[in-house]
């Protein structure tokens, strides 16, 4: 499985954005797909994943403004973030595994990544 994250780039604090992550190789439609971010200097911390049903699971301090979305057909999921942070500027990343969603926090191991998107928002 071949991932690819796209949609990042520049926009002023409040903005919003929608990420995608296309998925080649083979159907991920049976994959947990999810979302990472690491800004400079940080760690790369869990934003989001969604099960092969659609269920979903958010880190807390990012519920109600991030939204992760699938779309099994076209072999993507989707990120909308809206009400954008300056401190949500990182490179995000999207990625995938067949574990339990709530086991996706963990990015340690899992089976494939995709290079990251760059959002930058500004104050």
């Amino acid at each position: 499985v071949q991932l690819q994250a796209f949609g990042g780039g520049l926009v002023q604090a409040g903005g919003s954005l929608r990420l995608s992550c296309a998925a080649s190789g083979r159907t991920v439609s049976n994959y947990v797909m999810a979302w990472f971010r690491q800004a400079p200097g940080r760690e790369r911390e869990f934003v989001a994943a969604i099960g092969w049903s659609g269920g979903t699971y958010y880190t807390d301090s990012l519920k109600g403004r991030f939204t992760i979305s699938r779309d099994n057909a076209k072999n993507t999921v989707y990120l909308q973030m809206n009400s954008l942070k300056p401190e949500d500027t990182a490179v995000y990343y999207c990625a995938a595994d067949t574990r339990n969603i709530r086991r996706m926090v963990d990015a340690d191991g899992l089976q494939y990544w995709g290079k990251g998107t760059q959002v930058t928002v500004s104050s």
